[in-house]
């Protein structure tokens, strides 16, 4: 029979090669009938193949195709296709083949290619063999040379490419747990846990919200909302663009190599780049400049952003600026460093191209990421700290600071699967006239790593490239930048593409533990995803490609591997960043064997479908790679091999003979036209896909043993949590049990995994082997830590081993993923007329089956609720909230040996058919459809009560919601609530005959999932989409007893936004039952409500509403709502009018309580009458508490009412009344009847107190009487002292005491502390104050870890400008002032042996800030401290909204239209006996006339607003309708101005209640710009308790820069609050304070100083401040009195909504006009920087080095000068020069005058200068006071030779040499101690000092000695002393005595004959001279011979 159906077949053969054209054509040409008739032949002749038993199975399993509708579950896209094959048992019978596609058309030619492909192997599987036989030669023969190399982290050395011949099958589609979708950064934005790789898991239907708890006891299984609720929002919010601000402060770069340069540093963050000033002739450059790089994008696209800090040496505009050195990191790492900032940290540079030179220095930055609602903190630092460079290295924590040299090899091997890229079109034409056919893709890889970017050769036309090429990238180790980004991209010459991204992050694929191992990664297959697999030239969804967003479809995978090697070696080379090599291929069999593996799907309802499919005939696909994919799946490759020795391209053909992905193809249908389901009753169709793929399961088990111990934990302490905040007994039980489960998880987890450590699935790479050792080791320390911990919970530590139990989460968190992929993703397609529509994505590692229950995917083999929907772009935004269906699905994946369990899952009572029975059979088919025999028919009750909540849909802001729910196949609809956001509807919906298929025990276990969607009405259109609820109901069974539902509280969505709650029951009845309970009688409904209903989303329910029954309601009470109305502020306009009389409507449980109307809402728009109240009946249950709705309505004529805004509070539970607890007298000491409240002063406060006073001399006398006790149990009071001598005796007797020890206890460190003092004393104002309260505030910070506690954040400090004597012992406990152990051995003047050395410099300081008054400074705003709660005791704000709540997050802050001033409680009535008002001592609120002074000090960080990245700041203030502006003051060009400003303004509440201080930008042409704006809410701050109004001194003076500013004394203040809280009168005594019962007690220290001469005038008034001080210790009234502060407010600019722009640092004061008022404001204008004149003479120069070699002579010798600066290299000033030095010598007697201004607080000099030539106004620059000394080599024909230089830092300078022998480089080491100088303080300095140069290895070296001399001198006196610049009159130096050699050769040509020719050839010149004489002799005697001869011849 088989050979029958083959001869008649065969007949076909030539039709086939006439189609085919001769070659397999590209499935993705085919059309979809051709491939449906080809695939369901391939079945039928793959069946065919077994046996004769098959073929008859084969038949069965035809017949089996028919429907109850007729229809086979084969129909295509095209249509319904039906192919029906009948074989007859004669031997000569034909078989009929019938196609019939909608075109009519009929082929067979797929039927013959089944054939031949099932009979005969392929000529092209023989070519394939063939080619891979020549590379195996090929590459033995390349091999031979190239055996040696580095040890890899793979095995690839040993072995060659060696294709099997199944492996050539193997490669196609492919496997992935992590996903391309950056994974790394979903997990670290999303809220919830993503799936595999950070895709969020589907909704699972049995992780669903039950409403209820059954009673009967084996219904056990809980249904968690929350994860339900998580698995159905999807977080797309790191996909949103997002605004980012990336703040760099670039402050100084120290040792940068050479000394005579010009260095600018160039900050580069992504594209943008910004450049500093350019700082002259400096390596030590100071810049202090703030650079602000501004992003809108999405976060993960900006973590990858690279910042690069280059330091470069600025040259002329025609050369390049040359790169000294960078820095490099990315963004991910500062947004995960500790508050997103890195804070004064030093970048290590290093040159690029040159690796192994070390490091070229330090810079000094600030690096912060500003995101929108992030407050900036800045750590507390003091600009007088010493720089510690090493300890300070901007490193993320755990990088080491020694970082190496490595190599990052990135090995590409292959790729398969991929997409075409091109259009078929002119691949068609070519092959037309060619017959040469391509593929249509040219690939390349492209991989971008720290900023560098490496790229593959491109592969010409491959769908299955192989590139064996490595990219070698040379990078610091360990890497600052994380992520490796693999890009796939197609090179197209005309639109090059990206075909896929993947994102590797180097923490995971790697461990810097101990038993740690570098970055290392596969070989192993990467899949790629993004947009679909159709070719389109516009495709919509190619961002997906980026890896932006969840890609939508399978685009193929890469086989790569990453190893890291560290480069030890010291060779010099000058290697790229980035190499391509070529490398070793590897086989793929030695990492993983191929398994078939077996997907299968079952469609158990499929419903809620887009009404757009309605019409369209619609099927559901499969697909899990490219597998199953029937649209656009597998591109056949038509490369061949080239004779050139080009790799093959080996390629996995898919085979699709053996399975169906897809469901039969039909229509929706409808009960009522709105809501259509595709009908699905006793036949569930079923999908099954079949594919070969590299078996690594244990990568799946691994994961998903980790995954469920995370969420059992989760779950665990989410309980636990619960029960902690009610305060519930069973919290430690649970904490116990939850810690005992982890514990012997992890037991399991260790015994599973080493059991099966090499077991099949198993992964071979070593980052396999290194990633289970690793899980192994923190698994079992977890365990461990587990146990310990179960042991150590106790009640009193039950919060803390709780925070400790939640550390264990985050690491088993981060063990989850897994890097590697193992499977692909599995994608559910919904296809519309042949159009994919709608995708839900699936990791497959939660659908992999196991043996083992632990290691299975959460999902499989279970049914799960999943929700369809549009890919791409189509699913952003308000898109993104509906869903396109909802399909409960049956999904189960497992490898072909575990077959015979896939349908285990399945809920019972379907057909056992013969498919089923032959699953175990690895062949056998899968079911095409399940047969449900059982089913059961159920009455849903959905009881709807209500909801609150809601978000505003409505222009009004509030909505008309209607709720609709789904189950199953059905849909109802509630009424509809006008105009609410809490609306009741108090309605049963019942849904008869739901039809429910499986056994009872099966549907009680998973009920149907319930979905409830809530809707706006409109009046116009279609209804608007609120939000969507997940629930399952509760089943009652015929046999089970009936229980009441309790309602419940679900969760409302819209997208990944709360959208509201819903309190709602649901139960599921069956049919039948005896004891159902009868419905509820109707209310009838009029017919306006019914019109109302009519809509085009929701069918309007029948005349009838059944009422929620009332055993089901909650249970009522009566009590009283009781509302202060105070006032209204901010209105804006309705309409465009403005609101005049606005009333406010405050609703709850359906009753109205209104407010009197505000007349006249301009003038005070406080109301008439303030406090009503409603009696309502209210739940029992606070869980069911209503909301309150607060609404303002504006009364207009003609009886008309306007909605202006509307404010939800969603819980009542905030305002129910409580009374406060009793007082407990037992907890405090008393005495005589009265309470005792004694509170020890902390250490800071003492020395305040004790050095502001000079009473250490009293403390020393009184040190004896520390232990005696006084009559109240306390140490002994000094009072009884006073009794006895009185004050004055003390005060003597103190002093003489202090002069007996003052001989032997002062130091000297002492004596400079009192010069110190003496020259401070004149010199203290405000500013004084304001940079000691900064110092005293940076050392509570340090201490704050030690000490964490509140009093330490805001100590009573005390201070007075008095002089004082301090004594050694107090000197050196200074350092131990806030250790606790310290204040006796302060008192009894002993020294601590663990007390710390501490530098005279640094006893200064401290010792000063104790002496000096200070203030508190909070670094954010005042009302954000918790003791203030933003001053919102008794008067809340309630903000008013209007509008559409969009989701658009800058629309949704301009829904504020107002706010209400108020405040609600709510009490049971009737009252208890004795409850006291809940709303006591209301103020009037009549309009108030207040005088405001409003104190701004200075702004920090201020958003650049011009081109050149600065600022030109002023201050406006606005008051109501007031406005002040300060824009004449504006400061130019700065970032950081100080303002130093008091504005006075009087106001009026409540209009002016809200003042608004803003920052503008000045500019010359055009508008100006704002900066920033902050607000403060005077009104509340007026009438807080805390008395905001004026801040307390924290010491009581009369006069002086701590002058009491308040009108009221501290006496009256106190009698004041005694008064208003029914406190008696206070009592003063010497020593304590009583006030009523309470009685107030102070240390004796305290006492002593308020009792000296000077102070015991004012003690009252003391001991009141001090009480103040401590009001938050008297019981039941006392609260935290606002102390004396500076607060640093945050500016915002409506623009950039929630982006900090900067802060700003002010206070306000506010006094009442109908008080006496206060004195004049306190002077901050900023300090005027101190005129002086430096004067440096330099004398001489000593071993200056030798440069040049002498003209005539050849000796060394150097023409040396000295040049130097101190403002900047513009007031450089030189010495003339010192000619012809031989020995290094020079004498130069020459005066350097350097006028300059000078702040001593900051230590900076302050420069005003123009910044260029077209700059408008001169800017203020702070540079530190430092003078430059160079010593250069003048030459005259080119440039000077630079010798040496040396800086001076003139606060702190070494002293000079007394001689020039004495001078060393040893002077200028910081670790030495030697002494400093001072210039400000010592006045006048001579020494010799060093020049140095650094050489390449940073080490000095000694280039001269120079003898200077400085002499600082004030204007006026360098007025009166006037001296000359040089030599020069007046005051001339005398001029040098330089050697008479000491001049320039060609002006002086006598003295160069003389001194160089002379001096050197003297000689030599005489010896010539002589020769030269003797020879003219001699020419002369022979001349002159002849004549004379001849003359005495003739005798002439």
């Amino acid at each position: 029979m088989l050979l029958d159906i083959e001869q008649n077949i065969a007949n076909l053969e030539r039709s086939l090669n006439r189609e085919s054209g001769g070659g397999a054509a590209s499935s993705g040409s085919e059309s979809h009938g051709t491939q449906k008739k080809r695939h369901l032949l391939r079945r039928v002749m793959t069946a065919a193949q077994h046996s004769t038993t098959s073929v008859s199975s084969s038949r069965q399993r035809i017949e089996l195709k028919f429907d109850k509708f007729g229809k086979s579950p084969t129909t295509g896209r095209s249509g319904s296709v039906t192919t029906l094959l009948s074989t007859t048992p004669n031997a000569n019978a034909t078989t009929t083949i019938t196609s019939t596609t909608a075109g009519g058309s009929s082929s067979a030619s797929a039927l013959a290619a089944a054939m031949r492909r099932s009979e005969s192997p392929q000529p092209k599987e023989k070519k394939l063999t063939m080619r891979t036989v020549r590379n195996i030669m090929r590459l033995g023969r390349g091999r031979q040379t190239s055996q040696s190399r580095d040890s890899s982290t793979e095995d690839e050395g040993r072995s060659p490419l060696i294709f099997e011949p199944d492996a050539a099958h193997t490669t196609a589609t492919s496997a992935t747990e992590a996903d391309t979708d950056d994974a790394l950064h979903t997990r670290r934005l999303a809220v919830e846990r993503g799936g595999a790789g950070g895709m969020p898991p589907s909704t699972a239907g049995a992780d669903s919200g039950q409403s209820n708890q059954s009673s009967d006891v084996d219904e056990l299984q809980h249904y968690d909302k929350g994860k339900m609720i998580k698995s159905m929002t999807r977080a797309t919010d790191h996909l949103k663009s997002q605004d980012f601000q990336v703040c760099i402060t670039i402050i100084e770069a120290r040792q940068l190599p050479g000394l005579n340069m010009d260095p600018v540093v160039c900050i580069q963050v992504g594209d943008q780049k910004k450049y500093t000033s350019v700082k002259e002739s400096t390596n030590c450059p100071y810049y202090n400049e703030y650079f602000v790089f501004d992003f809108h994008m999405p976060p993960v696209m900006l973590f990858d952003k690279i910042i690069t800090l280059s330091v470069l040496h600025s040259r002329n505009v025609l050369l390049r600026n040359k790169l000294i050195g960078n820095f490099k990191l990315d963004i991910a790492t500062v947004w995960n460093h500790a508050d997103h900032q890195f804070y004064h940290k030093w970048a290590l540079l290093s040159d690029p191209d040159d690796f192994y030179s070390g490091p070229k220095g330090y810079l000094k930055c600030d690096i912060g990421i500003i995101g929108k609602g992030d407050t900036v903190k800045v750590p507390q630092k003091s600009e007088k700290d010493p720089d510690d460079i090493e300890a300070n290295l901007l490193l993320p924590v755990g990088v080491p600071i020694e970082r190496q040299r490595a190599k990052f090899i990135v090995k590409i091997y292959r790729a398969d699967g991929l997409p075409r890229m091109n259009s078929s079109l002119m691949a068609n034409v070519k092959k037309a006239f060619t017959g040469e056919s391509k593929d249509l893709v040219s690939p390349y890889v492209q991989v971008s790593f720290a900023g560098l970017m490496g790229k593959t050769t491109v592969k010409k036309n491959a769908y299955a490239p192989v590139w064996n090429e490595q990219l070698v990238f040379t990078e610091m180790f360990p890497p600052l930048c994380q992520r490796i980004k693999i890009q796939l991209r197609d090179a197209d010459p005309m639109k090059p593409a990206i075909i896929g991204t993947h994102y590797i992050d180097l923490k995971q694929v790697s461990n810097d533990g101990d038993r740690g191992f570098l970055p290392t990664f596969g070989p192993s297959f990467i899949h790629l995803y993004g947009s679909t697999r159709d070719y389109t030239l516009l495709d919509q969804h190619s961002n997906l490609n980026t890896g932006l967003g969840e890609g939508v479809s399978y685009r193929a995978r890469l086989l790569l591997a990453i190893r890291t090697e560290i480069t030890d070696n010291i060779e010099i080379t000058t290697e790229k960043n980035v190499e391509l090599e070529p490398a070793y291929p590897i086989t793929e069999s030695s990492y993983s064997r191929n398994e078939e593996f077996f997907l299968f799907g079952s469609i158990i309802e499929a419903s809620m479908l887009d009404k757009k499919v309605s019409d369209k005939t619609v099927f559901f696909e499969l697909s899990m790679g490219n597998a199953g994919n029937s649209l656009d799946g597998h591109n056949e490759s038509f490369s061949t091999a080239t004779d050139d020795g080009e790799d093959v391209c080996v390629l996995e053909t898919v085979d699709t003979t053996s399975f169906s992905s897809v469901t039969n193809a039909c229509k929706p249908i409808s009960h009522d036209k709105s809501h259509y389901y595709l009908p699905y009753w006793d036949y569930k169709p079923c999908m099954d896909v079949r594919c070969t793929l590299p078996d690594l399961r244990r990568r799946m088990y691994n994961s998903n043993m980790l995954s469920k111990m995370s969420e059992n934990l989760e779950e665990g302490l989410t309980k636990t949590h619960k029960l902690i905040e009610e305060e519930d007994v069973k919290a430690e039980v649970r904490l116990r049990t939850t810690l005992e489960d982890l514990a012997s998880a992890c037991t399991r987890y260790i015994s599973i995994t080493k059991a099966n450590i090499t077991g099949p699935g198993s992964g071979k790479t070593k980052l396999d082997k290194e990633r289970i050792k690793l899980c192994q080791s923190e698994i079992e320390t977890l365990g461990n830590l587990a146990r310990n911990l179960r042991a150590l919970v106790t009640r009193s530590s039950l919060k803390e081993r709780f925070k400790t139990a939640q550390t264990f989460q985050q690491k088993l968190k981060f063990l989850i993923d897994d890097p590697q992929h193992s499977l692909p993703d599995i994608f559910l397609w919904l296809i519309a007329n042949g159009k994919r529509y709608a995708y839900h994505r699936m990791s497959a590692r939660d659908l992999i089956y196991s043996n083992i229950e632990e290691e299975s995917g959460v999902h499989c083999a279970k049914i799960q609720t999943i929700f369809l929907r549009l890919p791409g772009k189509q699913s952003i935004g308000p898109a993104s909230w509906f869903i396109q269906a909802k399909l409960s699905i049956y999904l189960w994946l497992g490898v072909v040996g575990h077959k015979g369990h896939f349908f285990e899952g399945l809920p019972i009572g379907y057909d056992l058919s013969h498919e089923l029975r032959n699953a175990e059979r690895p062949g056998a088919m899968a079911p095409n459809n399940i047969h449900y025999l059982e089913k059961s028919t159920f009455q849903l009750r959905a009881h709807i009560y209500q909801a609150r909540s809601l978000i505003g849909s409505d222009a009004s802001g509030l909505s008309d919601p209607y709720a609709t729910v789904y189950i199953t196949e059905f849909a109802k609809t509630t009424q509809v609530i006008e105009e609410t956001l809490s609306p009741t509807w108090d309605e049963l919906l019942v849904f008869d005959e739901i039809l429910v298929f499986g056994t009872k025990d099966e549907i009680k276990k998973d009920p149907p999932t319930i979905i409830i969607e809530i809707y706006d009405q409109d009046k116009v259109g279609k209804s608007e989409f609120i939000g969507r609820a997940i629930a399952k109901p509760r089943v009652k069974l015929r046999e089970n007893v009936y229980t009441t539902p309790t309602l419940e509280w679900f969760d409302i969505v819209r997208g990944h936004e709360n959208a509201g709650e819903l309190l709602a029951a649901f139960e599921m009845l069956e049919i039948g039952s005896t004891d159902m309970p009868r419905l509820t009688e109707p209310k009838p409904l009029s017919a306006s409500q019914q019109e109302k209903i009519k809509d085009k989303n929701a069918s309007p329910p029948p005349g009838t509403i059944f009422p929620v029954p009332k055993e089901v309601r909650p249970h009522l009470a009566k009590f009283k709502l009781e509302v202060l109305f105070w006032g209204l502020r901010d209105l804006k306009r309705v309409h465009l009018m403005s609101v005049d009389k606005p009333r406010i409507d405050v609703e709850c449980s359906g009753k109205i309580l209104s407010s009197n109307i505000i007349q006249n809402a301009k003038k005070n728009p406080n109301f008439p009458s303030m406090l009503k109240s409603i009696e309502l009946e209210l739940p029992l249950e606070e869980t069911y508490a209503p909301p309150i709705t607060i609404r303002c309505v504006d009364c207009r004529s003609f009886g008309r009412y306007t909605l202006v805004g509307t404010h939800q509070i969603t819980s009542i539970h905030r305002y129910i009344y409580k009374a406060p607890p009793k007082e407990d007298i037992t907890k405090y000491k008393t005495m005589g009847g009265q309470i005792i409240l004694s509170a020890p002063l902390n250490e800071e406060g003492l020395n305040n107190l004790v050095d502001g006073f000079n009473m250490q001399a009293m403390i020393a006398a009184n040190a004896q009487q520390a232990n005696m006790k006084d009559f109240y149990g306390n140490r002994r009071s000094s009072c009884d002292q006073f009794t006895l001598y009185g004050a004055a005796c003390v005060t003597k007797l103190a002093k003489k005491q202090a002069s007996k020890k003052k001989s032997s206890q002062v130091s000297n460190a002492n004596e400079i502390i009192q010069e110190q003092d003496q020259d401070d004393e004149l010199s203290r104002d405000w500013w004084t104050k304001y940079f000691w309260s900064y110092e005293r505030l940076i050392d509570l910070t340090k201490t704050e870890k030690t000490h964490i506690s509140d009093k330490f954040l805001t100590p009573p400090v005390n201070a007075t400008p008095n002089n004082v004597h301090k004594f050694g012992m107090k000197s050196s406990k200074l350092v131990q002032k806030l250790s606790p152990k310290s204040m006796t051995g302060i008192a009894r003047g002993k020294h601590e042996p663990g007390s710390e050395k501490v530098s005279p410099n640094q006893q200064t300081n401290r010792t000063n800030m104790n002496s000096t008054a200070v203030c508190q400074i909070y670094p954010n705003e005042l009302e954000a401290k918790t003791e203030y709660n933003y001053f919102r005791e008794w008067l809340h704000s309630f903000a008013l909204y209007r509008g559409k709540k969009t989701g658009d997050s800058a629309e949704d802050d301009n829904r504020t239209v107002g706010f209400f001033k108020g405040a609600i409680k709510v009490y049971k009535l009737p009252p208890p006996k004795g409850t006291e008002l809940p709303i006591p001592n209301l103020p009037a609120n009549d309009p108030l006339h207040v005088l405001v002074r409003i104190y701004i000090i200075k702004g920090t960080d201020l958003h650049p607003m011009d081109l050149n990245g600065k600022a030109d700041p002023y201050v406006v203030l606005q008051l109501g309708n007031k406005r002040l502006s300060d824009k004449e003051n504006y400061v130019s060009k700065q970032l950081n101005p100080i303002f130093g400003k008091c504005f006075e303004v009087e106001a009026t509440f409540p209009q002016d209640s809200m003042l608004t201080v803003q920052i503008f930008d000045w500019d010359l042409v055009g508008s100006d710009d704002l900066i920033g704006e902050t607000r403060i809410d005077l009104e509340n701050r007026y009438y807080s308790k805390h008395r905001a109004t004026c801040g307390l001194a924290l010491r009581y003076e009369v006069c002086g820069y701590n002058q009491w500013r308040d009108p009221m004394k501290p006496t009256q203040i106190l009698s004041k609050l005694c008064k208003e809280n029914k406190l008696d009168t206070p009592h003063y005594f010497q020593d304590r304070v009583a006030i009523g019962k309470y009685c107030m007690t102070f240390s004796d220290e305290e006492v002593i100083a308020w009792n000296g001469p000077t102070t015991c005038r004012n003690r009252d008034e003391h001991l009141a401040l001090a009480v103040l001080h401590r009001w938050s210790e008297i019981p039941r009234v006392g609260c935290k009195i606002v102390p004396e502060h500076i607060e640093s407010r945050p500016l915002y600019n409506p623009e950039k909504p929630g982006i900090e722009q900067g802060k700003i640092e002010m206070w306000v004061d506010m006094f009442p006009m109908d008080m006496p008022l206060p004195g004049p404001p306190v002077d901050i204008s900023p300090r005027k920087p101190k005129e002086y004149e430096l004067r440096v003479v330099i004398w001489n120069t000593d071993d200056v080095v030798l440069e040049d070699d002498a003209f005539f002579t050849g000796e060394k010798m150097s023409d040396i000068y000295v040049k130097g600066w101190l403002t900047g290299p513009q007031d450089m000033q030189s010495t003339d020069i010192h000619y012809r030095s031989l020995t290094g010598e020079g004498n130069f007697n020459w005066r350097f005058i350097f006028p300059f201004e000078y702040l001593a607080a900051e230590e900076r000099i302050v420069l005003s200068r123009r910044e260029s030539l077209f700059s408008w106004d001169e800017t203020e620059v702070k540079i530190p006071a430092r003078l430059e000394l160079q010593v250069w080599d003048a030459d005259h024909f080119s440039a000077d030779d630079f010798l040496g230089a040396i800086s001076f830092n003139l606060n702190r300078f070494p002293r000079g040499a007394k001689s020039s022998k004495l001078c060393t480089l040893d002077m200028l080491k910081s670790d030495t101690n030697a002494p400093t100088v001072n210039i400000f303080k010592q006045k006048r300095v001579r020494g010799w000092w060093p020049f140095y140069v650094k050489k390449q290895n940073e080490e000095m070296e000694l280039t001269g000695k120079v003898e200077a001399e400085f002499h600082l001198l004030t204007k006026e006196e360098a007025e009166q002393n006037p001296a000359g610049y040089g030599r020069s009159e007046p005051d001339p130096l005398e001029k040098p005595n330089r050697p008479d050699a000491s001049f320039m050769w060609f002006l002086n040509p006598l003295k160069s004959i003389r001194y160089i020719v002379w001096h050197n050839y003297k000689w030599a010149i005489l010896k010539a001279l002589l020769i030269c004489g003797i020879c003219l002799f001699f020419i002369l005697f022979v001349y002159s011979v002849p004549g004379y001869s001849v003359k005495r011849l003739l005798g002439a």
